[in-house]
C-alpha cells in the first residue's frame, strides 16, 4: 500500500460540478491499496495509519486521473501522408474521397494486414500513449467493412486488452461508409449491418459500443436511426459521428436515441445542442482532427454554456488525425476552442470515462475509483497544457501497477 506524496497540486476531477471543477488540493498525497485508491487530501490531513507506508516523492509535481482517449481509431492498416500534402493544396476531404483516397485507402490496407500485423502496430502506439499519461482507450473498427475483417479488427482489440495494461474500450463501427463492393447496394450493406455483423458482435461480446458516421458519402440520418435502433435491440451502447463536415442534425439524432456521446460536432445546430444537454449526451471535441482538417473548431464555449459535458479525445486515425498524443489536443481544446486547462482536463478525464460509460470506476481520483493516475512535471495543471512538452508524464500507474515509471525507478520502484 505505496502513498504518493510530495504532490504540488492533486486533481480529483469528480463528476459532480461544472467542466471547470477539477477539485484540485496543494500539497496533497493520494493511498492506494492494489488497484483501488483509498485516501486522497492534504498532505497534513493523512491517517496515522498511512504514514508509516512506503512513500513516493512526486518531487512537487502535478497528479492527475489516468487520461481517457475516448475516440480513437486504434487498429489500422497503412498510413495516409500523400493525403497530407493533398490537404496543403486545397483538397477537401470529401474531394479527397471521392479521389479514392480516405477511409476508403485504408480499407484496402487493413484487409490486406494480418490480425498479427495490426496488433503489432496497436502495441507500439497504445506503449507511447502510456508515456502519456493515458489509462483507457476507445478503439473502433469501421476499415474492414466486411464481415471477416469488421470481426478482424474487433478480435485484435480483443487481444490488445490481454497483451498489454492499458483499458481498451471497443466499438463497432461498421458503418464507417459503405464499402465499394456495395457502391450500388447501400441497402444490402445496412442488412449486413442489421442482420449479420450487429448480432454477431453483440453475441461474441466483440464490442461495447455501436457508432454511425452520419455525413454526405457517409449515412443518412434515416439510415442511423435504423442502425442504431438495431444496436441498441441487441444491447450495444450507441455513438454518433456528428456533424463534422455539415450541419446533418445528427447531433439531435444523438440525443434522440440515448447515446452516450455524440463525437466531432462542429457544425451542430442549436436544435443538436439543446437535444443533447437534455439527455445527457456527452460531446467529444477532436481538435486535432480540426487541425490537420484545417476547418472550423468544435464551438466549445456553446456546448458547456448548455449544460452540455464536452469531453477531449485525439481522433486517432490515418488521415485526418495521425497522432495520439492527447495532451497535445488538450492545449488545442484550450487555444483553438478557448476551453481553460481546467475544463480540458475534465474532459479528458472523468467526462471522456462517462463518453465510455466508465465514469464508475476510472477519471476521478477518490476513493474506491481504480488505481489509474499520472504523475506530471509540473507544477500545476494551467503550467502543464501552456509548456507542452513530450516527456512531462514521468509516471503511468494502471490498476495500481507502474505501466511508464521513470519516476518510480528513479526512487527505487519495480
Amino acid at each position: 500500500m505505496p502513498v504518493l506524496s510530495n504532490i504540488s497540486q492533486l486533481a480529483r476531477c469528480r463528476l459532480e460540478g461544472g467542466q471547470a471543477q477539477i477539485d484540485a488540493i496543494d500539497s496533497a498525497a493520494l493511498v492506494w491499496e492494489d488497484d483501488i485508491i483509498v485516501w486522497t487530501g492534504g498532505a497534513r490531513d493523512i491517517p496515522h495509519r498511512y504514514q508509516s507506508l512506503e512513500q513516493l516523492d512526486c518531487s512537487g509535481r502535478l497528479v492527475i486521473p489516468g487520461l481517457v482517449d475516448c475516440h480513437t481509431h486504434l487498429a489500422f492498416g497503412g498510413w495516409r501522408g500523400d493525403e497530407f500534402e493533398m490537404r496543403l493544396q486545397g483538397k477537401s476531404y470529401l474531394e479527397i474521397a471521392e479521389a479514392g483516397g480516405g477511409i476508403a485507402s485504408t480499407v484496402v490496407a487493413t484487409r490486406a494486414a494480418s490480425k498479427e500485423e495490426l496488433i503489432e502496430k496497436a502495441l507500439v502506439a497504445l506503449a507511447e500513449m502510456a508515456h502519456l499519461g493515458v489509462t483507457t482507450v476507445e478503439c473502433k473498427s469501421g476499415y474492414g467493412l466486411d464481415e471477416a475483417n469488421e470481426i478482424k479488427l474487433l478480435e485484435v482489440y480483443a487481444e490488445l486488452a490481454v497483451r498489454q495494461p492499458l483499458r481498451i474500450v471497443p466499438t463497432f463501427l461498421g458503418a464507417h461508409i459503405v464499402p465499394a463492393e456495395f457502391k450500388d447496394d447501400r441497402e444490402g450493406y445496412i442488412r449486413l449491418l442489421t442482420d449479420t455483423l450487429i448480432p454477431r458482435v453483440s453475441r461474441e461480446g466483440l464490442a461495447t459500443f455501436c457508432d454511425v458516421f452520419v455525413e454526405d458519402g457517409a449515412f443518412t440520418i434515416d439510415e442511423a436511426r435504423r442502425i442504431l435502433a438495431t444496436a441498441a435491440g441487441h444491447g450495444l451502447g450507441l455513438k454518433v459521428h456528428a456533424d463534422q463536415l455539415s450541419d446533418m442534425g445528427a447531433g439531435a439524432l444523438a440525443g434522440e436515441m440515448k447515446a452516450v456521446s455524440a463525437e466531432h460536432l462542429e457544425f451542430a445546430n442549436a436544435d443538436s445542442i439543446k437535444a443533447m444537454a437534455e439527455l445527457g449526451t456527452v460531446a467529444v471535441s477532436l481538435p486535432i482532427a480540426n487541425l490537420y482538417l484545417g476547418q472550423q473548431a468544435f464551438p466549445a464555449r456553446a456546448f458547456i454554456d448548455a449544460g452540455v459535458p464536452v469531453a477531449v479525445a485525439t481522433d486517432f486515425n490515418p488521415g485526418s488525425s495521425p497522432s495520439y498524443h492527447l495532451p497535445f489536443a488538450m492545449t488545442l481544446a484550450c487555444v483553438m476552442q478557448k476551453m481553460t486547462p481546467a475544463e480540458a482536463l475534465k474532459g479528458a478525464t472523468v467526462i471522456a470515462a462517462r463518453a465510455v460509460g466508465m465514469e464508475d470506476s476510472v477519471g476521478s481520483l477518490e476513493p474506491g475509483m481504480k488505481a489509474d493516475f499520472a504523475v506530471i512535471d509540473a507544477p500545476d495543471v494551467n503550467h502543464w497544457l501552456y509548456h507542452l512538452r513530450a516527456d512531462a508524464c514521468v509516471l503511468t500507474v494502471v490498476d495500481g501497477n507502474y505501466v511508464a515509471d521513470s519516476l518510480a525507478k528513479s526512487a527505487g520502484g519495480e
